[in-house]
């Protein structure tokens, strides 16, 4: 268990929105180019914000479901292109950052001892929801990085408690990473400055994300009477990962570190920690 010492500096969580399939790689038709170069880099520079380098990643993204909470545990995962009707060449996207098996097994027994049944996927690798953003984020794929599913039902205070359970990972030099977006009505999405509910969903996020703990977890559990929230979101799989990252930072403040407008749309990201 040495692996899993405390560190000297608790690394903080985040809930960063990882765009629209392969948005950042793509040449966009005037009228819509430069849309995601503000996320992009806010992408690049999260890195550098960091107050020390993680040894391991663990990634909760929107495009994994599953019974349980499941990781994966394979040493050299390879590209899932969950995404259809691009261009060829974001098909041949490369991302070669290893697993963590040893990671992998740490979630698991922290999801178990918490009273979480928790098991492994050996086989699979990442999806777009991780190799994406993490093509900026971390574009020298060195730090090995864990995919964590969502839980299949997709409950809010099933997956706070998740969050909860994996809490120890900061003290222990992994960061831990929601990957999802703070809007996903993509019907209204894709028709610039139609998106119903986008304002007041953003502002309800922001006010509860910033919110002390206990309001902030009584708040996210019952996201669904947000003002707009199934405008925000008809189906939830974007914004639980949020719920995964808040959860593990219990008692920390969180921060909105990026905002902008995507095609008129506010998308938020957030820190905790």
């Amino acid at each position: 268990m040495s692996l899993f010492r405390k560190s000297g500096t608790p690394l903080p969580t985040l809930y960063l929105p990882h765009g629209g399939g392969p948005c950042f790689f793509m040449d966009w038709p005037p009228g819509l180019a430069g849309a995601w170069d503000p996320l992009a880099a806010w992408l690049r520079g999260i890195a550098a914000s960091l107050p020390a380098e993680p040894r391991a990643i663990v990634v909760v993204s929107a495009h994994w479901e599953a019974p349980r909470p499941t990781v994966t545990t394979r040493p050299d995962p390879p590209l899932i292109y969950d995404y259809s009707g691009f261009p060829a060449h974001t098909y041949a996207l490369r991302y070669a950052a290893p697993g963590a098996p040893d990671v992998a097994a740490r979630v698991q027994s922290l999801l178990r001892g918490a009273g979480i049944p928790a098991v492994a996927d050996e086989q699979r690798g990442f999806d777009h929801g991780v190799f994406v953003p993490f093509l900026l984020v971390a574009p020298n794929a060195d730090v090995p990085i864990v995919q964590l599913s969502l839980v299949e039902g997709l409950d809010p205070a099933a997956h706070l408690a998740i969050g909860r359970a994996l809490e120890p990972l900061r003290h222990e030099g992994v960061l831990l990473v929601g990957s999802g977006m703070s809007y996903h009505n993509l019907d209204a999405f894709m028709r610039p400055g139609a998106s119903p509910g986008a304002e007041s969903f953003d502002t309800w996020l922001h006010e509860t994300l910033t919110a002390d703990g206990d309001a902030r977890q009584a708040r996210l559990s019952a996201w669904e009477r947000a003002p707009s929230a199934r405008l925000a979101h008809p189906r939830e799989e974007h914004l639980l990962p949020l719920m995964v990252a808040a959860g593990a930072a219990p008692s920390d403040p969180g921060a909105r570190t990026f905002h902008d407008r995507i095609w008129g749309t506010p998308i938020s990201g957030y820190q905790f920690g």
